[in-house]
């Protein structure tokens, strides 16, 4: 009886043990551990106006094809800031991605649009138990990860962002919408613009409440054509220096040139996926 004991132990314990490597395999197969770090932080995208998560999928495709990861999933928000998530992280992923969809893609409120990211952002720390993360935004994206850190920045019971990717933002205006008129960069030092649309003003608390030394932060805008990549001035998308340059751990700006700097092509763009993996997870960084 003894022995049968000690055989059906021992049988179950080996099975146990070939899981438990199947599912490490699993997880780190075609993972790049030489060029790029392996943490459990997980790095949100958000999408912009009118748009949804496919608009990511180029960023973050680029990304586990370069061995970054092997886990993506999505998380969608409704009306109501009801988040469901489509995939799960399992408790050994490296360097997981999730896909951001706002069900309400084509709201302007961008206080709004910051308490549905921080629905994303609630729900992702009560089912895995994140202390930190990384955001990267296109377009209107931006305005929803500024507003929830204006709103949140300082929440300590929060996962902590560690980097953010700005992507084509808008945050002092669009072209023929809010944009302030004869807008320049008045100090290329501090970043300050001569003028500001009433969403920038609105998140010039962010000077005083950014998370102090503790965000690297990543600025990519196109010069499509005439120092605008369409639809954002580049002069616009540069204001982003002066809400966060005196709080940041680090700040950048990167131009894109060419077709592909066209504001809904940035996303679309292996001269930004390379930026962005090489900044989020490249152990050169």
């Amino acid at each position: 009886m003894r022995k049968r004991s000690i055989i059906a132990l021992s049988s179950f314990l080996f099975i146990a043990l070939v899981s438990l490597f199947l599912i490490y395999n699993r997880q780190t197969k075609g993972l790049n551990s030489r060029d790029y770090i392996q943490s459990s932080t997980p790095t949100l995208f958000f999408h912009g106006y009118g748009s949804s998560a496919n608009a990511e999928k180029h960023m973050t495709e680029a990304a586990r094809q370069a061995g970054v990861t092997q886990t993506i999933i999505t998380a969608t928000v409704d009306r109501h800031a009801q988040v469901t998530l489509k995939g799960d992280i399992p408790k050994d992923a490296v360097n997981p991605i999730v896909m951001v969809e706002f069900e309400d893609n084509r709201n302007a409120n961008y206080a709004q649009d910051g308490e549905y990211a921080a629905a994303v952002v609630r729900e992702l720390q009560a089912r895995y138990g994140f202390k930190k993360m990384n955001f990267v935004a296109h377009s209107m994206g931006n305005m929803s990860i500024l507003f929830y850190l204006l709103e949140h920045g300082q929440n300590e019971e929060l996962p902590q962002l560690q980097k953010q990717v700005n992507i084509a933002n808008h945050v002092n205006g669009l072209e023929g919408m809010d944009l302030p008129a004869n807008l320049t960069i008045l100090d290329s030092k501090t970043g300050k613009p001569s003028a500001m649309s009433d969403s920038y003003q609105k998140l010039l608390g962010l000077r005083e409440i950014y998370p102090q030394d503790q965000v690297d932060v990543l600025n990519i805008y196109g010069d499509f054509k005439n120092q605008s990549d369409g639809s954002v001035l580049n002069v616009s998308s540069r204001s982003l220096k002066y809400l966060v340059i005196d709080n940041a751990k680090s700040y950048q700006e990167k131009r894109v040139t060419g077709p592909l700097a066209q504001h809904s092509q940035l996303h679309e763009n292996p001269e930004v996926d390379r930026l962005l993996i090489d900044f989020l997870w490249g152990k050169c960084f």
